[in-house]
């Protein structure tokens, strides 16, 4: 019963777009997903999968996306991307009442994992793209349904935590951000996030431990299409 995450898929079985444009190591990178996945984790595991999942518009072009990922062994909990357009932030209860049984959307609501609870929400960074009104108004947002996530979980019984985010935990430079001191405030064991893609991006947040929380980045191009074990 290990815990595994990986995210950024970024698939499109359906509309035309070629993840090879991004780099040599994007070929067929949905078989190399598919394969190492398969290498890797059994039907008892659970997976959890830091966002850009599809490149669909919306849920019909999205549906061969999901497939391929509800097809991949183990439990799969999906956390929402920004590329992630099916998923509207208000569709997360339709989405889990559509998918009931086969994948499970994280969002303003929390997973169990033996002890832990598992948290998440996208996040957000700052990347030079915004105005100082806009990434305001998101982190807001983005913070509360986080707290969310925690304070459903705690409100249950749980104490200690997983904490997933899509975006990195900080923007480029910050050493503290409203998302570690939630995860500190909290006892967050764990952060786990993605969206970061090529070398020159890897390091553009956290890795290994800050003030006792272990920071991971799971984008699938980073692990070389691996999914990467958490927990055991």
């Amino acid at each position: 019963m290990a815990l595994y995450a990986i995210g950024d898929l970024h698939l499109s079985f359906t509309v035309n777009k070629p993840m090879e444009v991004f780099g040599r190591e994007w070929k067929n990178h949905a078989a190399k997903i598919e394969k190492n996945w398969r290498k890797r984790v059994h039907e008892t595991d659970t997976v959890v999968i830091t966002g850009d999942h599809s490149w669909g518009r919306n849920l019909q072009e999205c549906e061969a996306d999901l497939a391929f990922i509800e097809a991949l062994p183990g439990r799969k909990i999906l956390l929402r991307g920004n590329h992630d357009m099916f998923w509207d932030a208000k569709k997360t209860r339709k989405l889990n009442e559509l998918y009931q049984g086969r994948l499970s959307f994280l969002q303003d609501n929390y997973y169990a994992y033996g002890e832990y609870a598992l948290v998440g929400t996208k996040g957000y960074c700052y990347e030079g793209l915004d105005t100082p009104e806009h990434y305001e108004k998101i982190m807001v947002r983005e913070m509360q349904r986080l707290k969310t996530s925690f304070e459903s979980a705690a409100a249950d019984g749980y104490r200690k935590f997983l904490m997933f985010l899509h975006y990195p935990p900080t923007s480029i430079g910050e050493m503290e951000s409203g998302f570690t001191k939630m995860a500190e405030f909290y006892g967050a064991e764990k952060v786990i996030y993605s969206h970061c893609h090529g070398k020159e991006r890897f390091q553009d947040s956290f890795l290994g431990y800050v003030n006792g929380i272990e920071y991971r980045l799971v984008s699938s191009d980073y692990l070389k299409f691996r999914p990467a074990l958490i927990m055991e």
